[in-house]
């Protein structure tokens, strides 16, 4: 884990709890603190929802922590089933992550047997905390999900490159290949959770534009063909050395994975506005893509020994190169869009 802004408005937010719970003169002003710990969200969408979310666990968490206080005093048996009928009111509701700070208020209210005033007090606390998250979450270092999704795009590409071209070569140590190719699956994972926070703030929030349900169209496909050319990098270390092939057929692979990842390159190049686009490269490669599926299928009708594997190979590497098409003809078009 590295040092980051949520890290860093973490510890803002904690610091404004405290100070607005002692310039209340409210007592125990640590609540307010772990309240805003738990509250700090990765977007502004998931920040209000969690704030809304809060609100309603929250109200209902002391309305039972009352009346199971004034029924049962501070019981430790009583606090435990309160607990858990708060824990499945909130799953019911689909607001299991409010579950951690409703808790919270539930076993300090019980704590003093239900003292209504002693509840409300402990519910301004988790409130100010709440709150306290919530407005530095917008007002410092805003999440801005497009821009580091674009980054890691890139960076996400530099490794797949590497690791593409020289899968079929075998250039790479292989504890080399392994640990990289780890790594670059949970870089696209992160990818598509990053994606997901795009897409709730875009649908959430506010009526997208056109323009802007077009652009999350194109990051979609972005991710989609990162994925599909880890798929490639998995179905060769799993099925290609395990099969049998010839030097030409080594060669015949290497050069369509060296083909594939340079047009991805020539893609990425566009999206950044440095390459114009270039219809004869496009119609060119599709023609490529085929022709090598073809050969492949040819090859395989004359030979039977491991022709399963090798297919499987080729099928995935020509997925690839379909999945490449489309990103491009979303790149010529956003170019066309913005050179208007």
């Amino acid at each position: 884990m590295t040092f980051g802004a949520r890290m860093l408005k973490t510890g803002i937010s904690v610091t404004l709890a405290l100070y607005i719970a002692t310039w209340l003169h409210l007592p125990s002003p640590v609540i307010a603190a772990v309240a805003a710990i738990f509250a700090m969200q990765p977007s502004i969408y998931r920040s209000w929802k969690y704030l809304t979310d809060q609100l309603q666990t929250n109200t209902l968490g002391a309305i039972l922590a009352v009346l199971g206080g004034s029924l049962f005093s501070n019981e430790p048996i009583a606090v435990g089933l309160v607990c858990i009928l708060v824990i499945m009111i909130c799953l019911r509701l689909k607001m299991g992550k409010t579950i951690g700070v409703t808790l919270v208020t539930v076993v300090v209210i019980m704590e003093a047997s239900g003292q209504w005033e002693f509840a409300l007090n402990r519910f301004v606390l988790i409130l100010i905390g709440i709150l306290s998250a919530f407005v530095i979450n917008i007002v410092v270092y805003p999440p801005k999900p497009k821009v580091q999704y674009e980054k890691q795009i890139h960076d996400t590409f530099d490794q797949l490159s590497l690791l593409l071209r020289t899968a079929i070569s075998d250039e790479i140590k292989e504890n080399v290949f392994r640990n990289e190719k780890r790594e670059l699956e949970d870089t696209i994972n992160k990818l598509a959770d990053k994606f997901k926070l795009m897409e709730e703030d875009q649908k959430q929030l506010k009526t997208p534009k056109f323009s802007e349900s077009r652009q999350l169209v194109v990051y979609k496909q972005m991710l989609k063909t990162l994925r599909k050319g880890y798929e490639v990098l998995d179905t060769v270390e799993q099925h290609y050395f395990q099969a049998v092939r010839s030097p030409e057929l080594n060669n015949e692979f290497d050069q369509h994975l060296e083909k594939l990842t340079k047009f991805h390159e020539h893609i990425m190049l566009k999206f950044d506005n440095k390459l114009k686009p270039n219809l004869d490269e496009a119609e060119q490669f599709e023609a490529e893509n085929d022709q090598f599926l073809r050969r492949m299928l040819d090859r395989y009708a004359e030979q039977r020994e491991g022709v399963l594997r090798l297919s499987i190979v080729s099928a995935e590497m020509y997925e690839y190169g379909h999945q490449l098409e489309r990103l491009n003809r979303l790149a010529d078009h956003s170019q066309a869009v913005s050179d208007k």
